[in-house]
């Protein structure tokens, strides 16, 4: 039993090989490959750990073993200069390597940066399950990540998402303001303040006002173009129309049109 779990988690990789056991596979879990040599002592050293390791993860990655001499193809394709090197693929692409003999413990940390977690699996599958309307399934999903990895922050982001999306705004707010400055709280936190400015009267009257309560309905070419003028024209309105012009830039993200070509506009007006 044991010879056919290392068959299934362990290969020599060849030149020939490497592109359908190591490029191909790794679009369907993460490839792990270690570049070797029979004369390399730290190699024998990290060898048997990485095959112990691939073991214990039972399939949740493959570990290609490649011997730099017999394969001098590949070795060259990678600049491979000293040995034992680690490379770890995803999706056909490099993920994360490091070369040396380091301790176990390090190697653990590695491939957890290459390997999904119980609770990174959990999250995925409230995405989906966010993404499909069903957000009560996604609510658990989240909840049971954080029950397994409490400082999860795309488990807190989903949780603090949903939140939003309920209504539940002082609730998101506690949830995603200490997970500033990730770029996904940032958008959830400055889209929960533009979408206040849809409540009239107070002190959100004249035209930045109407430009506000544009933006909060989805109206961000109007708003951004309003915003504008106020900062051209100066004033007392200055400061708040450009900090509106931030926030909406948030809510849109930086490689939204509207962002480029208004964010360009802000800096001239302002420089």
């Amino acid at each position: 039993m044991a010879a056919v779990a290392a068959q299934r988690n362990v290969v020599e990789v060849t030149d020939q090989t490497f592109g359908e056991l190591v490029l191909a596979e790794s679009q369907r879990r993460p490839v792990v490959v270690d570049f070797w040599a029979a004369w390399c002592q730290p190699c024998r050293l990290i060898g048997p750990v990485l095959e112990r390791l691939a073991s214990e993860y039972d399939g949740q990655f493959l570990l290609a073993k490649v011997d730099v001499d017999a394969n001098p193809q590949i070795s060259q394709s990678f600049a491979i200069q000293s040995i034992p090197a680690v490379k770890a693929f995803r999706n056909g692409r490099l993920a994360n390597e490091f070369v040396g003999a380091i301790p176990e413990q390090s190697i653990r940390q590695f491939l957890r940066s290459v390997v999904p977690s119980e609770a990174d699996l959990l999250v995925l599958q409230g995405e989906q399950a966010e993404q499909q309307g069903r957000t009560d399934e996604a609510a658990a999903r989240y909840h049971k990540a954080l029950e397994l990895e409490p400082t999860h922050t795309f488990a807190q982001l989903g949780v603090g998402r949903l939140a939003a999306t309920a209504g539940d705004l002082d609730e998101a707010r506690r949830i995603l303001q200490p997970l500033r400055p990730h770029p996904e709280a940032e958008r959830l936190l400055a889209a929960i303040d533009v979408s206040a400015w849809s409540v009239p009267g107070g002190s959100r009257d004249g035209p930045l006002a109407a430009a506000e309560r544009a933006a909060a309905e989805g109206r961000f070419d109007e708003a951004l173009e309003a915003f504008l003028r106020s900062v051209q024209v100066g004033g007392e309105d200055r400061e708040r129309a450009k900090d509106a012009m931030l926030k909406v830039f948030a809510v849109l993200g930086e490689a939204d049109p509207l962002t480029r070509d208004y964010r360009r506009k802000l800096a001239a007006a302002l420089f």
